[in-house]
Order: structure tokens, then C-alpha cells, then sequence
């Protein structure tokens, strides 16, 4: 009552109406709902009060040693029989204009008690000492209470917050050399409050470090440490709302976890639309890369991977990754690999890249209001048919053939592999994704191996850009499956057809089927059979995966068209010299870096 009329009422009845002090009043701005109870009339019970409550604060008379003493039992009752677990409370000494003592003495051995009892603070309606600032108090017990945060017992902070504050900093780091300068402290300082420190108040933070442990500041920047040692200090010193701003700028919940709105941010897909990465979140995908490629050898080691993904809560790429995009002879993904696959997940999930991104921290690094801004929808295909032009750079090329006619390796060889390389089973991957050049441009070609279960093809497996049908020429039943796949799903479709005639090595056998693949071709109007093998000494030629890209980016285009050796001269030429000059580009770029 004091707190609203701002003076000391001469009659107090035994229970104060409920009160509700709005946002634009409160330091915190977040509307206040006040509840007050008394044991001695018909109000609704404890039990229903405090289970609604986000806060409770436990009011004694600081001349009263009974009802000091009732505090513990209050506090007992709240914690273990009525309360939600974690509920914060605030102990309040209250009559403190009637006595020339204060009561903290008697009272510290009940907070050190209850770890729920976040402050105890000693105030007077009467002359409205602390009264203002007893409420601010338990608005932030709640907004930035230190139960998730801080182990008073142990004195130190928990697993849980000390694993979310390594995120950040790892975030922060941006160069990755475990140590944040002073760029990367006004970064950090301008995310998280808007304002960056000024040189004296960063070497001021730095000694402050100093000067309680060794190892917290290294070659004038601040170690993971450090980083933790200060945020210690704030919430010893009662500045939970500094750790709890850094917290939820980089995205955590009060339980310290991501929340799902930061993780997933609302991103709507019309029909027969894809998704891709845009140039800025390939140039931030870039900088993720140079940060963790040590060695600078343009691949990242197991290790350097492992590094990578510290920021995850689990590790997002199977040794399936390895298979489905390029690598060097160790076996690590390369730059150009490890693109792909942000590619290929943005393309298949794109609800799995934007988690993925936040956990990078695109949102925060890249200053946008979150991941979605990394992700461009493409227009609908049907126009691109109308228009005879796309704005598309990833396509996606179906593989379909029985069992045995070479779809793996066909895939495998996309990645310059041949027949050398054996995968183990469960290193499978029914994908690979890599880059060709059309006329000069870079497109990423998806090749999914779809399972040979004729009878079980879904939409999802027929939706595509363009269709490989691999047979074995040396198996005479190997053709059949192409001819009936094509006739059931593909005769009357407008999605471009290629046959491959795999396993060109081998002797030709003649297939059972009633035409020869030559004439099936001639008859249905499509591109004679592309003969291919990867039993090589070298990679495998990549012209191939050049005419399936074209074939997808031109799906208008007359087979007359598709036939012509000029046509596809300018294709595989533009894709030559351009692979050449990404290449060297790259290297170029990370000498100046």
C-alpha cells in the first residue's frame, strides 16, 4: 500500500487488494502483478498463491524475533511443499524505521539455508525506505535469477551456465585463437549492450583479471577464463543482469538452452519453391571455415572438425558426410566440401540449417535479426519453364537403376573418385553434391541415389530437376528397369531423362529388354545412352555431370538442341576454365588473409 500511494496508510486492513503495477513504471518495463496474503482471513490458500506466483516474497518484522523466526518455516513450507521447484525468493525485513539494529546477522544463516532465497532486504513502510526497491528486487530475482546461474554452496557457477558462456566466447573469438583482443571485446561489448568499452575501461576489465588469477589475460587479450572469472564476479557482486543480457543476446532461455524461436525462426516455403544460401552466408560459411582451418590447407582435419562443432550440443556430420562431398587423399573435407554440405542441408532441410546456423551464431555475427536472413527462396519452377530462365544455382538429379547397374559409383565419381575407393556400409550416403560450371556459372548438382523399389516410388522420390537412368551394359537384365521406371513415371513428365550406360569398361551385353537402349532412346526422343565408367586409374571424366546440369538449368531446350557438340563444347570449356579460376581465386584469397 505504501508502495503505491507513496505514503504510510493510518489504516492497513489484514489483506491489500491485488495490484497491478504497469511496464512503463517498472525500471525492467514488464507489467507487475502483486498478491498480497494473510494466514488470518479467507483468502484463497498458500498452496493456490504460491503455485501461481513467479516470485515470493517472505515479509518479517525486524523487532519481532518470533516472526524472524517463523521466516525459516515459511521458507521450508515454500520450497518443499507448495512452491514450483526454483521459485526465487526475496526474505524482506520490514519496520526497520523501529529498530537501530539490522537483522542481516540473524537472518544469513536462513539464506545460506534455502538456495532459493535469492536477496533478503531490509525496508519500512512507514517512511518508505527500500520499498520501490524491494519490488525491483523481485522482478529480478525472476528476469535474472541466480539459481540457473550460480552454486552459492560450491561458490562457483554451474555446468550448465559455464557450457552456454564457452558458446559465446568460442562465438566471439573470431579468429579462433582462443583469446578475445580488443576488436573482438567491443564486438562482444556492442552485441550484447549497444555501446563499446573504451580503451581505459577494457585495460581496467583486463586488470581486474589480472589481479585475481594468472592465467586470465594472454598477450593483452582475455582467455576462456578470464571470460568466466568476470562473469563469476558480476553475479557474486549481484549483477546477474549483466550474465543474463549476454545470455539471451546469443540466444538462451532462462534454462540456458537455445530457445526455439532463436534456433528456429518463422520461414515460410511456397510450393514448388527451393531454398539456398545467399552470398552473405556463404562469405559468413567462409569465415567459419578460415577461423578453423589451422593449417591452412584448405580441408579441416578431424580434429579441426571436432573444433568447428564445439558450439553444437552434439556433432551434426556422420562419416556419411565424407561420402557425399569432396574430399583430399586424407579423407578430410575440403573447402569446396564442405560448402556443398551447408548447400545440400539447406536444400533437403532447411529448417536443419537455420539450427545449424544458430548455433554458429549467424544472427548475432552477421548483425541480422536471425538465420532466415541467409536463406533465399527461389520462385516458383513452373515460371522458370515459362520464362525459359532460372535464378536457381543448386539442382537436383535423381538416380534411379537395379540393384547392381553402378548408381553408387556414379555418384562416387562425381566426387573424383573411381573404383579404388570402398566405403563401408554404414558410411554409405545416397547423396553427393558437388559444383559444375554452365557457361562460365557455378551451380551445385545434387545427385540422390533413389532405392531400386519400383513399386514404392513416392513424390519425393520423383521430384527433381533432371533423371539419370543407370543401367550395367554387361548385365542383359540391367536396361529393363530403366525402360519400365521411364514409361511409369517419366513418358508424359516435362523433367529432362538421361540413360546411362554404365560400367563402359566391361564387354556390351545385349539386353533382354524388347529394344535396344539406342532404340528406346531414338523412340522416346531422348539423348542416345552416355557411356560411363569409374574403373579408372584417374578421377572419372566430369563431363557428364556437366550435361545433367545444363540439362536441368535448360529443361526447355529442344533433344536437337541437347545433341548439338558446340552446345555442349561451350558448356564443359566454360566449366574447365572456371573450376581452374575458383580454385586459384581461393588460394589467392586465403595467401592474403
Amino acid at each position: 500500500m505504501s508502495l503505491v500511494s507513496e505514503e504510510f496508510p493510518d489504516e492497513v486492513p489484514l489483506r491489500a487488494e491485488e495490484i497491478t503495477i504497469p511496464a512503463d513504471v517498472t525500471p525492467e518495463r514488464v507489467p507487475t502483478h502483486i498478491v498480497d496474503y494473510s494466514g488470518t482471513d479467507t483468502c484463497p490458500s498458500l498452496y493456490d498463491e504460491t503455485h501461481m506466483a513467479n516470485v515470493i516474497c517472505i515479509v518479517y518484522s525486524v523487532n519481532n524475533k518470533k516472526s524472524i523466526e517463523k521466516v525459516s518455516l515459511v521458507s521450508l513450507y515454500a520450497k518443499h511443499r507448495n512452491a514450483p521447484a526454483c521459485i526465487p525468493l526475496i526474505l524482506v525485513g520490514n519496520k526497520s524505521d523501529l529498530v537501530e539494529h539490522s537483522s542481516m546477522e540473524t537472518i544469513l544463516p536462513i539464506m545460506n539455508q534455502f538456495s532459493e532465497i535469492e536477496t533478503c532486504v531490509e525496508c519500512s513502510a512507514k517512511n518508505l525506505k527500500n520499498i520501490s526497491e524491494l519490488f525491483y528486487y523481485a522482478q529480478k530475482a525472476v528476469l535474472h535469477p541466480t539459481g540457473p546461474l550460480y552454486s552459492p554452496e560450491e561458490k562457483e557457477m554451474k555446468p550448465p551456465c559455464i557450457r552456454a558462456l564457452t558458446r559465446i566466447f568460442k562465438l566471439s573469438d573470431l579468429d579462433n585463437d582462443g583469446i578475445l583482443n580488443d576488436y573482438e571485446l567491443n564486438f562482444f561489448q556492442r552485441t550484447c549492450f549497444n555501446i563499446p568499452l573504451a580503451p581505459q575501461a577494457l585495460e581496467d576489465v583486463k586488470n581486474v583479471v589480472r589481479k585475481n588469477m594468472s592465467d586470465g589475460v594472454k598477450d593483452n587479450g582475455l582467455t576462456l577464463k578470464g571470460f568466466l572469472f568476470l562473469h563469476t564476479l558480476f553475479i557474486q557482486r549481484g549483477r546477474h543482469e549483466t550474465t543474463w543480457t549476454v545470455l539471451r543476446r546469443f540466444g538462451h532461455d532462462d534454462d540456458l538452452e537455445l530457445t526455439q524461436d532463436y534456433l528456429f525462426p518463422l520461414l515460410k516455403i511456397p510450393p514448388d519453391c527451393t531454398t539456398e544460401l545467399n552470398h552473405n552466408a556463404y562469405l559468413f560459411l567462409q569465415s567459419v571455415f578460415d577461423k578453423h582451418d589451422k593449417d591452412r590447407d584448405c580441408a579441416l582435419s578431424p580434429d579441426e572438425l571436432k573444433d568447428l562443432f564445439k558450439v553444437f550440443p552434439y556433432m551434426p556430420w556422420g562419416p556419411d558426410v565424407n561420402n557425399t562431398v569432396c574430399t583430399n587423399e586424407q579423407g578430410w573435407i575440403t573447402y569446396q566440401g564442405y560448402l556443398s554440405q551447408w548447400t545440400l542441408t539447406t536444400y533437403l532441410d532447411v529448417q536443419r540449417c537455420l539450427e545449424y546456423l544458430g548455433y554458429l551464431g549467424y544472427s548475432i555475427i552477421q548483425e541480422q535479426e536471425s538465420q532466415a536472413a541467409a536463406i533465399t527462396i527461389t520462385r516458383n519452377k513452373r515460371i522458370d519453364l515459362q520464362k525459359k530462365q532460372t535464378q536457381r544455382s543448386v539442382f537436383r538429379c535423381n538416380v534411379l537403376g537395379a540393384r547392381g547397374s553402378g548408381k553408387s559409383g556414379f555418384l562416387q565419381a562425381f566426387l573424383g573418385r573411381n573404383l579404388a575407393k570402398r566405403i563401408r556400409e554404414d558410411h554409405k550416403s545416397y547423396y553427393a553434391i558437388s559444383t559444375t560450371y554452365v557457361y562460365g556459372q557455378e551451380k551445385y548438382l545434387l545427385l540422390h541415389e533413389v532405392l531400386p523399389d519400383f513399386e514404392f516410388l513416392s513424390e519425393a522420390d520423383l521430384a527433381c530437376d533432371v533423371v539419370c537412368l543407370v543401367y550395367d551394359i554387361s548385365n542383359p537384365r540391367s536396361f529393363e528397369y530403366c525402360a519400365k521406371v521411364y514409361k511409369k513415371h517419366f513418358l508424359d513428365s516435362k523433367t529432362p531423362c538421361v540413360i546411362i550406360a554404365a560400367k563402359s569398361d566391361l564387354h556390351e551385353a545385349r539386353q533382354y529388354y524388347s529394344l535396344s537402349p539406342l532404340d528406346f532412346c531414338r523412340k522416346h526422343k531422348l539423348h542416345p545412352p552416355q557411356m560411363f565408367t569409374c574403373n579408372t586409374d584417374e578421377a572419372p571424366s566430369k563431363d557428364i555431370y556437366t550435361k545433367l546440369t545444363t540439362m536441368a538449368m535448360y529443361p526447355h531446350m529442344t533433344q536437337a538442341d541437347l545433341k548439338n557438340s558446340t552446345f555442349w563444347l561451350r558448356a564443359s570449356v566454360g566449366a574447365t576454365v572456371f573450376a581452374v579460376l575458383g580454385f586459384a581465386m581461393y588460394k589467392a584469397l586465403l595467401k592474403q588473409r
